[in-house]
């Protein structure tokens, strides 16, 4: 059998040793099977309490190439701890045909083994769920004495033995005088200029940036207050600014605080590396303009054109060609048939072979043959210890070519059916009302657009994909943005 090692450890606490000892147990335990391990999948520093693990979500998937049957854990809470996912997820191997087999808890098959795993489940859950209250409960008490849980202390402190924060008599007056510059009218660039120039970094060594210095004026921790999750002590901790100062600076942000922007969706082109000219075929890029009334209009100019050469292609209104744009991609979405197709075709490309696979079934079926005409050779009664030895050579070297090319198969992504086609049907949810939904819908659907003066031509991202559309025609149609300019 064929098997992969899954190890993993939750905290910062446990160290790369901690991977090492799992690894080390699973393979004397594979060894003494006699099973054959293909590959490992580590997730450090991953709670099992969630599924939310990179290389076990990795592993699940690589469960529907068939490449390995069985998944060794050194315990089983190193595969899950919480008994649901636990069952969601065998269940959903066992169908994949793997199973997974604990390297130091000896489960037997049939009944008492189910009940065994079960129990053993449930006390991963369950320890699991009691240090998490104790933690929480220990964190909850540090936070009322003023203690610091983790995390660096903030600019102007220091931690001191017991694991409170005291102001530090060097860098306090720096966080005082930014207060103070800012409540006084200074900009945060300018505190920022004056505490580079003062050669002033960050406790990491690193330069103070302006969303460092925001940061810094809306931390109440500046005027004692220590919080931790819902828990908000004040005077928990030594103030460094005064309650005036800090409402005053309060006060000013809100009022500093810009309107939000216009949203720059209205300069923002869709089609930008897509649309090229018809006559010329060179790209077309986004300008706009203003009208005598001040107005402004955005359109798509062919840059041949813009810079006065051989194209004479006229401007196209930029709302008008992408509304075309996006009407034929939402046409293809809606196209159950041919999102049928494009699943199947996508689900085929995953099984198609990376560069190093032929080689290495080349040198497979150039090993067995070899290995066949030995065989025949000792049945016609030749038979030495060279000839042996060069059996045995030969078997490792099969062995080891089948290893390799489950290993290449292994790194390859794969997707279910059902996987593929729910990614392709989440376009459908896109809100092409806004710039980013119809942004996401043309780049996942066109690949390019040619204007001609008297149609449109759109390429999408398949196989095979053209479309022609008559901008007479189009006109006449329901488009409901301004026509294609004259």
């Amino acid at each position: 059998m064929n098997a992969v090692i899954y190890a993993r450890y939750s905290s910062d606490n446990q160290r790369e040793e901690s991977i090492e000892g799992q690894l080390r147990e699973c393979m004397e335990f594979a060894n003494s099977t006699g099973v054959t391990v293909v590959g490992n999948y580590i997730d450090r520093a991953f709670s099992a309490k969630t599924d939310n693990r990179p290389e076990f979500q990795k592993m699940i998937k690589d469960s529907y190439k068939h490449c390995f049957d069985m998944i060794i854990v050194w315990k089983l809470d190193r595969f899950a701890r919480n008994r649901y996912d636990s069952a969601h997820y065998k269940n959903l191997l066992k169908k994949n045909g793997v199973k997974v087999v604990s390297a130091k808890e000896s489960i037997a098959e049939g009944s008492e083994g189910i009940l065994l795993e079960s129990v053993l489940e449930g006390m991963a859950e369950y320890y699991s769920a009691e240090l998490s209250e104790k933690i929480l409960r220990g964190m909850t008490e540090n936070a009322l004495k003023g203690k610091m849980n983790d995390g660096q202390s903030p600019f102007g402190y220091f931690v001191d033995e017991d694991r409170k924060l005291q102001i530090d008599p060097k860098t306090a007056p720096i966080v005082q005088d930014i207060f103070t510059m800012y409540a006084d009218g200074k900009r945060m660039q300018e505190i920022v200029d004056w505490l580079k120039a003062k050669n002033i970094c960050t406790q990491k060594g690193k330069p103070m940036r302006v969303n460092v210095i925001q940061y810094m004026l809306s931390n109440r921790k500046y005027i004692g207050e220590y919080k931790y999750r819902n828990v908000a002590i004040p005077d928990g901790i030594p103030a460094i600014i005064s309650q005036e100062l800090f409402q005053r600076v309060q006060d000013r942000m809100v009022k500093n605080k810009k309107a939000p922007a216009r949203h720059k969706a209205e300069d923002d082109y869709l089609l930008t590396t897509k649309l090229f000219c018809g006559k010329c075929g060179a790209y077309m890029v986004g300008e706009s303009g203003r009208s005598c009334q001040k107005n402004v209009y955005r359109y798509y100019k062919c840059i041949t054109a813009k810079q006065k050469k051989s194209c004479d292609k006229k401007p196209v209104r930029k709302e008008w060609i992408e509304q075309v744009c996006v009407e034929k991609a939402l046409k293809v979405l809606n196209d159950d048939a041919l999102l049928d197709v494009l699943t199947d075709r996508i689900y085929e490309l995953q099984a198609e072979e990376n560069p190093r696979l032929p080689y290495l079934k080349e040198q497979l079926s150039d090993v067995e043959k070899k290995i066949t005409n030995i065989l025949s050779a000792i049945e016609q009664g030749a038979f030495s210890e060279a000839i042996n030895e060069r059996l045995s050579s030969l078997e490792k070297s099969k062995k080891d070519i089948e290893t390799a090319i489950i290993q290449e198969q292994i790194k390859r992504p794969f997707l279910t059916k059902e996987q593929i086609r729910f990614g392709i049907e989440k376009f459908k949810t896109l809100d092409i009302d806004t710039q980013d939904g119809r942004q996401r819908l043309i780049d996942g659907f066109i690949n390019a657009v040619y204007l001609y003066d008297d149609k449109i031509t759109i390429i999408f991202n398949y196989k095979d994909s053209t479309t022609t559309v008559s901008i007479d025609e189009y006109k006449s149609s329901d488009n409901k943005t301004k026509t294609a300019p004259k």
